[in-house]
């Protein structure tokens, strides 16, 4: 069950860090959101905490909620 956590958390970080990796030609790097940080925050709470299956997995799935919102947000400004 452990495994899949992490795959999860795997997942999500590439998610979040894909546009980051995507940009990499430009002069200067672009700083994360406030929403993207506290994603990842919580991603990483929820790994951290992840003992307690269920505030493991409300952190990362809030954290997954958010990054998913972040993403949205950036496709349409673009």
């Amino acid at each position: 069950m452990s495994e899949v956590c992490i795959l999860i958390s795997v997942i999500v970080l590439v998610i979040i860090a894909g546009p980051m990796i995507r940009t990499g030609k430009s002069k200067k790097p672009k700083r994360l959101s406030k929403i993207a940080m506290l994603a990842l925050l919580l991603i990483v709470l929820g790994i951290v905490l992840g003992e307690d299956r269920s505030t493991g997995y409300s952190l990362m799935g809030v954290g997954v909620v958010l990054a998913i919102i972040d993403i949205i947000k950036n496709l349409k400004k673009r």
